[in-house]
């Protein structure tokens, strides 16, 4: 029964878990806004005391692998790569979209009922995809500037839209409507834990050399108009 440590760090929260065998043994987590580097070592260190089991004990470490903040999921997945390549085990990768979308309870969805998690990427915008009720997903990863239109193909097609994440609420408070549902808004390394156990089974673990976070977009840099000189 593998032992994987879990990190999620694509969103403002900064969350560790711990799974055995696709159950979540412990998790702790941190919301305070831009503190991921000052957080995460202490969070892992504090995860590990709570179940008991030293790092040593770790057969993988999964991680969160975006979309979401380009600077979060950098230090998420260096933290990952570090304690993969010090303790000599695999890396194992998790969509954050699928991650959110594994947090919905089974028994919450319907035949014809469909699961939108969606991650804040500022303004009104947010990135999406989309899952059927097994959680499948149907739909690629895409931006979307949300509207009163923005999944009318879907409100007219299904049941009822599941929402999640924490660009969900935008959604939901916005443009309500009784055929949407608002689950967890918020992003958790719990919800890993069986996809980790998946991957890890199926041995998909990544090249610790060449592996990067899907950031989805480039960071938005600007260019400074001062002159220094």
């Amino acid at each position: 029964m593998p032992l994987i440590l879990q990190i999620e760090t694509s969103t403002d929260v900064c969350s560790i878990a711990l799974s055995q065998n696709g159950q979540v043994l412990s998790c702790v987590e941190s919301t305070t806004p831009n503190s991921h580097s000052e957080k995460i070592t202490q969070l892992i260190s504090a995860c590990m005391a709570e179940a008991v089991v030293s790092i040593s004990e770790l057969d993988a470490v999964a991680v969160s692998e975006g979309p979401g903040s380009y600077t979060s999921l950098r230090i998420g997945v260096s933290t990952a790569k570090g304690m993969c390549y010090a303790l000599g085990i695999p890396l194992i990768s998790i969509d954050s979209l699928s991650a959110l979308a594994s947090g919905v309870s089974a028994t919450q969805l319907g035949p014809n009922e469909i699961i939108l998690p969606m991650i804040d990427a500022r303004r009104m915008e947010v990135y999406t995809s989309v899952y059927d009720y097994q959680k499948n997903k149907i739909a690629d990863t895409f931006a979307e500037i949300l509207s009163p239109s923005s999944f009318d193909d879907y409100l007219d097609k299904y049941a009822h839209i599941h929402l999640c994440g924490n660009g969900a609420e935008k959604y939901y408070l916005h443009y309500p409507s009784d055929r949407l549902v608002l689950h967890h808004i918020t992003a958790s390394a719990s919800y890993l834990s069986e996809l980790s156990m998946a991957a890890y089974e199926n041995r998909k673990f990544e090249n610790l050399a060449y592996y990067t976070p899907n950031y989805f977009k480039d960071p938005n840099i600007t260019t400074s108009t001062k002159k220094l000189f």
